[in-house]
């Protein structure tokens, strides 16, 4: 029988999936790294979120192993191309929480031009304060997306209603205009853009990819949403822009200071930076939880079974 490592916390439709399946499967949530190393050899399949980094290192120790799931889209924890050359199959399943992200973005963004946090805010403390809440409409701005895959898309539908105009920009993509949104290139991003969105992975070229030099060459101000990862952000020269008003609002559901396993962050040791955030009102701060609701639970655990089904390892 194959044996296959539950590294984090998942559904347990994919536990009963994978048993179906003929895998047996063991548990080891909160483990150490060095107590997984030890044990991975025995493995063919392993389960992970972000706790754990499969990297050249845990890779050799898997010798037996055929494949590394990812409940969830990112995959920077895994080092797919080494995992490859030693013919490991490496699975996602954003398909499971692009509604999600999708929905969260959305209502990011109408929050922010609405002002529905602080005018509630203000409420609960006695004050009706009717055109400091003056908002804005989504209808007629142009917005931008950056990463046109699973969760670009989704947040292109969800928008679609708006009278918006959408326009995307993915380099690793070709003809991928569609009903939601027109291909585009980044000078057309940075001269059109109102709304800019980010639904990029974190590799070497995303990391820090928006800067003060990236930011300064929109000629709107601009409202960011990031629902990727923190690190493609820069917060120093995103404060720097809010200050200078080159972002008018920033939705942010990650943080470049979060631990790699997004579990906790300390914000009492964080930089003066992060303090601005947490004071401005044109910021909006989410836990990591763009992704996290009661039905993506679900849906991560049934499209990794359904893939891990593919493989056909247990016939």
């Amino acid at each position: 029988m194959l044996r296959v490592i539950l590294i984090d916390s998942a559904h347990e439709i994919l536990v009963n999936e994978l048993q179906s399946m003929g895998f047996a499967c063991d548990f080891f949530e909160g483990t150490r790294r060095s107590e997984i190393e030890k044990i991975i050899g025995n493995y063919e399949g392993a389960i992970i979120r972000s706790k754990v980094v499969f990297d050249r290192q845990m890779i050799d120790k898997a010798h037996k192993l055929k494949f590394i799931a990812r409940v969830g889209a990112g995959m920077e924890s895994i080092d797919v191309d080494y995992a490859a050359k030693k013919s490991i199959v490496c699975l996602n399943s954003p398909e499971g929480n692009r509604d999600a992200v999708a929905e969260h973005a959305l209502g990011m963004l109408l929050s922010l031009m609405n002002h529905l946090n602080q005018a509630d805010r203000q409420i609960r403390q006695g004050l009706w304060l009717r055109e400091e809440n003056r908002g804005m409409e989504i209808k007629g701005k142009t917005v931008a997306i950056i990463g046109y895959g699973n969760m670009g898309r989704a947040f292109a539908q969800r928008l679609s209603g708006f009278e918006a105009s959408m326009i995307a920009y993915d380099k690793y993509k070709k003809k991928y205009s569609d009903s939601f949104v027109k291909e585009t290139d980044m000078e057309t991003i940075f001269r059109e853009a109102h709304i800019l969105s980010l639904h990029v992975p974190l590799t070497e070229e995303t990391y820090y990819m928006v800067d003060y030099e990236f930011l300064s060459r929109f000629r709107n101000p601009i409202i960011l949403i990031n629902t990727s990862r923190g690190h493609v952000v820069k917060t120093a020269d995103l404060v720097t822009c809010l200050k200078n008003k080159k972002v008018i609002a920033a939705a942010l559901d990650v943080l470049e200071y979060e631990p790699h396993s997004f579990e906790t962050l300390d914000a009492k040791n964080l930089p003066d930076d992060f303090a601005y955030l947490q004071k401005s009102d044109n910021v909006l701060l989410t836990p990591h939880v763009a992704g996290w609701t009661t039905e993506s639970k679900i849906k991560l655990a049934q499209v990794l079974a359904d893939k891990i089904r593919t493989l056909n390892l247990t016939s």
